[in-house]
């Protein structure tokens, strides 16, 4: 037998990859940018304890609350009552006097750190993270430095009550002939 020697012809193949480099090309940047706007901010809020408004007779707590409503501001303890009104108006708010406030309270009461919001379905989501940074911490102007104070971290939201308007007492009574009937 004869031996037959066949050539084996290699034939060199280059891989084509310029569409995965200009795809890299576009990619890494892209991610590289994306990475940067992608930080999450989180806030931990408590709800309100339902016996809240349980006090012990002989020590009465600080428990402050702030009512937002649209048009005002309203710092108050809910055991004492009203502390302090502000109003906004369209221009906005006084932010300042509202630090001002808050920093008296904390002198006052420097070991007290909770706070409880109550939002009025009316108010922005804007005015609710603006009073949320607002009430977390201040901002203070000591003689040559800026120094932040922390003022009531530990923040609980619920919802405000509802405004009670005065009705006429004509009104009142052609409401209740109406709900008689």
């Amino acid at each position: 037998m004869k031996l037959v020697k066949r050539k084996m012809v290699n034939d060199v193949v280059e891989l084509n990859i310029t569409a995965f480099l200009n795809l890299m090309v576009i990619l890494v940047p892209f991610l590289l940018i994306t990475a940067v706007f992608s930080r999450i901010t989180i806030l931990e809020l408590n709800l309100p304890l339902k016996d809240a408004k349980s006090v012990e007779p002989d020590k009465i707590k600080l428990q402050l609350e702030l009512l937002m409503r649209p048009d005002s501001f309203e710092i108050r303890d809910s055991n004492l009552g009203r502390i302090k009104y502000i109003e906004r108006d369209d221009d906005g708010t006084d932010w300042q006097g509202f630090t001002n406030v808050l920093v008296e309270i904390k002198t006052r009461f420097p070991d007290e750190q909770n706070i409880t919001l109550l939002v009025d379905q009316a108010v922005t989501y804007k005015t609710i993270i603006q009073v949320m940074d607002r009430v977390a911490s201040a901002e203070i102007v000591n003689v040559t430095d800026l120094e932040v104070v922390e003022l009531f971290p530990n923040i609980s939201i619920g919802d405000a009550p509802e405004l009670i308007t005065e009705v006429e007492p004509s009104t009142a009574t052609e409401q209740t002939q109406a709900v008689e009937q």
